[in-house]
């Protein structure tokens, strides 16, 4: 039996930085084991933590556990190629932003980029407690809308699968090869003094 590799073998960093973030990636293996609630709490309690705008705290996470009567729906929102690996994962996650500011009900514009702040605090919480955490944008967000009862202020923004790791031979063909931590663009790419200049 195969087991995920260690990101750190992978991957190294070009400036120092602490290894929470290298050690983060996003595997689809997991074995099926449950998750237990307070570990799921731990990761929202990370997540509470976030920054946001005027501390909105605008997210929300709805969340199915593998042997809970939601567990159906939430799978039912993926799309198939999703579906053929997240049926070993403990948790499914949903995440949405409330659009709206509760202060005053203007548009928020930065609701999205709040909501991915507080999913990447809970990602790199479970990184740090062992667990997969791998988030996805490939599923049904009107399905999602509609069977979770979600408002209109709300926007859907994405799902994360949460489990134990798994064995990557028992991947789908065609995952087995690409589940290894991938590299990362130099910063040079990514970041300019000044004006827009890549």
């Amino acid at each position: 039996m195969g087991k995920l590799p260690n990101a750190a073998d992978h991957r190294v960093a070009d400036h120092a930085i602490e290894p929470i973030f290298v050690n983060r990636w996003s595997p689809r293996a997991m074995n099926g084991q449950p998750v237990r609630q307070e570990e799921l709490n731990r990761l929202f309690e990370a997540a509470r933590w976030a920054p946001s705008t005027y501390n909105e705290q605008e997210w929300r996470f709805l969340y199915a556990h593998r042997a809970g009567p939601h567990w159906p729906t939430f799978m039912s929102l993926l799309a198939e190629a999703n579906q053929a690996w997240c049926r070993n994962a403990g948790v499914l996650i949903v995440v949405l932003s409330c659009k709206v500011f509760s202060r005053n009900g203007n548009p928020n514009p930065v609701h999205t980029f709040d909501a991915g702040l507080a999913s990447m605090s809970l990602m790199l919480q479970g990184s740090h407690m062992g667990l997969v955490t791998h988030g996805m944008a490939g599923f049904d967000r009107d399905k999602a809308r509609q069977a979770l009862n979600v408002p209109d202020n709300y926007a859907v923004e994405a799902m994360i699968a949460i489990g134990r790791p798994g064995d990557p031979d028992l991947l789908p063909p065609g995952m087995r090869e690409i589940e290894k931590p991938s590299g990362r663009k130099p910063i040079g790419e990514i970041s300019r003094e000044g004006a827009f200049a890549f």
